[in-house]
């Protein structure tokens, strides 16, 4: 009898074991839908941001591609992990090989998504454009669901909006805000609907001018543009330093006469923000955070 009753739960522990391997996950993107099967081993990523937020979830990656990493993700170009490509063209080759159970593209690599749905189950997670917050949770609580860990980021998102209510509070006493990119030497600037335009949307900041272009490149302007328009705050990405973080070059293009008669300049809110974070790896997790944090910081000193 005993034996009977330890065989099946021997073999209902195994039924289980079975069942948790084999389970599938539908999973919805901006490409479509695909079935995921989980638990996951071999998890490649062609989209920083996805490996900001595994980072910061404690999930494994087996691949992504080595050549731009933020400082704090520097640990991913040791040979403990394979380089699969770039941002924009994966290794197929390579890719095949490796036989993943997952892999990862958003707004850059986002073409390759056809020819390796052919290799193995591909998501794109690509977050822009309108409702940039709400698009950022949505994919994060993807990957929080397909990693189990959906605790922990509902709680990282909860204190979250607490922080992005916060900022909102202080943007409402800050004046008009311009956000400008410098690269080159020279400006451009965005608005609404920009890719940096969530610091108007989401967090609450009043647009200096309505009218700039929606899309990824902004509109280019002079020095005297920016004076003419003489925004109250004014938020800088610096090009430049987004793939060399040690040149200072943004500061370097502002710190002319022009800008020193803004008001911006004479009430200490030209608020450098880190280029890394805004133009390189755009929606991680911990990367939002910081985002949100250091807008926050440099409204309120």
């Amino acid at each position: 009898m005993f034996s009977s009753v330890w065989r099946f739960a021997q073999i209902g522990v195994f039924l289980s074991l079975v069942s948790t391997a084999y389970a599938e996950v539908s999973v919805s993107h901006s490409q479509g839908i695909t079935q995921v099967k989980t638990p996951l081993d071999t998890v490649l990523t062609y989209d920083l941001a996805t490996l900001d937020t595994l980072d910061t979830l404690g999930v494994k990656v087996s691949g992504l591609p080595q050549a731009v990493l933020p400082e704090r993700l520097k640990k991913y170009s040791s040979d403990e992990y394979i380089n699969i490509g770039s941002l924009f063209e994966p290794d197929y080759e390579l890719v095949a090989s490796l036989q993943p159970d997952l892999i990862v593209v958003a707004n850059r690599s986002s073409k390759a998504y056809k020819d390796l749905s052919a290799i193995a189950p591909v998501i794109d997670l690509t977050v822009w454009g309108d409702g940039f917050i709400d698009q950022f949770k949505s994919v994060t609580r993807t990957l929080g669901k397909l990693f189990d860990k959906s605790e922990i980021v509902e709680q990282r998102l909860s204190k979250l909006d607490q922080d992005i209510a916060a900022t909102r509070e202080l943007a409402q006493a800050s004046g008009k805000s311009l956000i400008i990119m410098t690269n080159g030497g020279k400006l451009s600037a965005y608005g609404e609907g920009s890719r940096f335009g969530w610091l108007h949307t989401e967090l609450g900041f009043e647009p200096a001018v309505e009218e700039f272009k929606k899309g990824p490149h902004g509109d280019p302007i002079s020095f005297e543009y920016l004076l003419d328009v003489d925004p109250d705050v004014i938020f800088v990405i610096d090009r430049d330093g987004a793939i060399d973080v040690s040149s200072g070059a943004a500061r370097a293009t502002l710190d002319n006469d022009l800008v020193k008669r803004t008001k911006a300049y004479k009430n200490n809110r030209i608020i450098y923000l880190d280029s890394t974070n805004w133009y390189v790896v755009v929606s991680g997790l911990s990367t939002i955070e910081q985002m949100v944090a250091e807008v926050a910081d440099g409204i309120s000193n």
